[in-house]
């Protein structure tokens, strides 16, 4: 079975839940390092290539930390904000560690750090944001609302499409991951979708403009000139209304690539690792 790959199971040093909130696992060695992945399709812990994926995801930061995965809260209850995921975080986080950690939030995931650093500055020491900023651009909020409402209306071939069209940096890789969507939509026919659709809705109402000049937490944000759910604006106006950020910014690069990137990694570990 795929949930039994001994690659995997060999990077899992543990896994379970936080307390009674989110699932978790753990991977690495060394100083703790928090990361909040993107929107997922459920909220129960990951198996099959979904759990491959995210392990994979964690490996470049899990040679350096101990790298501890958290899922937010299964079972959110309609009209839940990112306040509300926000507190589960804060609350997951501190029956675990007994101080400040350091927090890498992923797309949605840094959109629940950012609030999370706002409304616990005492749970975060540094935050980093990858593809990730204080609200979501224009084409990227019709975007989760069309997807929303495609979900909605069972049209799962359509909705995969599109979602993963916006990945892309250009029109042909746009086209591409949309066909590649398509062809694996119907997967989703007949899984439970609430999580994801709550998450979605929470996403679609954040935006925290207002209230970055009162986040002082030090903030690495990774943003790409051709991620179509940002772009260059939200992300330079995220960066320059926290008071203590810095932008790593790729013009040419969508919402994954400059997540992938190995400079992106090691100026991570550059910036967490500064006195």
């Amino acid at each position: 079975m795929l949930e039994e790959d001994p690659v995997v199971k060999a990077n899992i040093v543990e896994e379970g839940r936080l307390g009674d909130g989110p699932a978790f696992f753990r991977v690495g060695a060394g100083r703790p390092l928090v990361y909040l992945p993107g929107l997922t399709t459920h909220h129960r812990p990951p198996r099959g290539m979904d759990r491959v994926f995210q392990v994979g995801q964690l490996r470049p930061f899990s040679r350096h930390r101990e790298v501890w995965w958290v899922q937010r809260r299964e079972g959110l209850a309609p009209g839940t904000t990112m306040t509300d995921i926000a507190r589960d975080y804060a609350r997951a986080l501190s029956d675990r560690f007994s101080g400040p950690v350091d927090v890498v939030g992923s797309s949605t995931g840094g959109t629940a750090a950012l609030q999370l650093a706002a409304d616990y500055p005492e749970a975060v020491r540094r935050l980093v944001l990858l593809s990730a900023a204080c609200r979501l651009g224009p084409l990227g909020l019709s975007a989760e609302r069309r997807l929303a409402e495609l979900l909605r209306n069972g049209d799962t071939r359509q909705a995969n499409a599109e979602m993963m069209s916006m990945l892309a940096a250009n029109e042909p890789t746009q086209w591409a991951l949309a066909k590649l969507g398509w062809l694996v939509g119907p997967a989703r026919r007949g899984e439970d979708l609430s999580d994801m659709l709550i998450t979605i809705d929470a996403e679609n109402a954040f935006d925290l403009t207002g209230e970055l000049p009162a986040i002082t937490t030090r903030t690495l944000i990774v943003g790409g000139g051709r991620d179509r759910y940002y772009g260059e604006e939200v992300f330079r106006d995220t960066a320059s209304r926290l008071p203590n950020a810095r932008l790593l910014y790729y013009p040419d690069k969508g919402h994954v690539a400059t997540q992938s990137n190995r400079k992106t990694i090691s100026e991570v570990f550059r910036f967490l690792d500064e006195p």
